[in-house]
């Protein structure tokens, strides 16, 4: 099958509910604080753009050092898990209350304890809570769902548990973790705006407060170009996450590999 159609069709579609929402917008006479056209959107970016990049610089930085916290610490404790059930009986079940545990509801603590003026350090561990969990899970059952014949195997030759981990686990959990990380990365910029939401102070200058001080002003159309960014956002951090599953595993994993016919 041709592969232009992926792309083209959904840049059609949305080309074409944005030509939509413009006419009726403008047919209809709505006001722009209820529903702003695109053309207002774009206006609002243009004249807003200083402040919708620091904004964005902002929320970016947050979510990737949160990223990757939460990839090195999910993997770290889940290659832990793998080599002591007592330590995975012991953590995994608070590291389930954790996630579990509405982010909104934990806000204020952790604002409090790191304090106001230091409201970036509250908005990374917030955004690291949630996106520490997919990572933890999925790298754990990746870990769990090694070939035990291939282990076997390994240990008739001889070798150790680390070497086993090294050469065989790490490997085989792979998919498991690049899969998770793609929903880590979308869960990261979530946590760092909601967080930002909850946090309800200006100090925090991420979209997250812009497009809540928008709406307190009434600035809609500079509003949904803040939306539009985190949005672009988001799309960028699970294209880039996807090619990196694409880069890593097209040569030898079948979730990747390219199927004839």
């Amino acid at each position: 099958m041709r592969e232009w159609p992926k792309y083209v069709v959904p840049v059609a579609l949305g080309a074409l509910v944005i030509g939509l929402w413009q006419f009726l917008v403008r047919h209809y006479d709505v006001p722009v604080f209820v529903l702003p056209a695109p053309s207002d959107i774009a206006n609002a970016f243009v004249t807003d753009f200083s402040t919708l990049m620091s904004a964005l610089w902002t929320t970016f930085r947050i979510v990737v050092i949160a990223f990757a916290l939460a990839v090195v610490s999910g993997v770290l404790l889940a290659v832990l898990f793998s080599q002591s059930r007592i330590i995975e009986y012991a953590l995994y079940p608070y590291a389930v209350i954790l996630q579990v545990t509405p982010i909104v509801a934990i806000a204020p603590l952790i604002i409090i304890w790191v304090h106001y003026e230091n409201i970036d350090l509250a908005l990374l561990i917030l955004a690291w809570i949630v996106a520490f969990f997919p990572i933890l899970a999925n790298t754990t059952l990746g870990l769990r769902s090694a070939d035990f014949n291939l282990i076997d195997l390994l240990k008739l030759y001889g070798a150790s548990r680390w070497q086993i981990l090294w050469r065989l686990q790490l490997p085989s959990t792979l998919p498991y973790l690049l899969g998770a990380m793609k929903v880590s990365g979308g869960l990261a910029l979530i946590g760092s705006v909601v967080a930002e939401f909850a946090a309800g102070t200006g100090t925090a200058t991420g979209l997250g407060w812009t497009i809540t001080e928008a709406g307190n002003r009434l600035h809609i159309a500079t509003m949904f170009a803040a939306l539009a960014i985190l949005a672009a956002l988001g799309v960028t951090i699970f294209a880039v996450l996807s090619g990196l599953e694409w880069l890593l595993l097209h040569r030898w994993h079948e979730s990747a590999l390219k199927k004839e016919g």
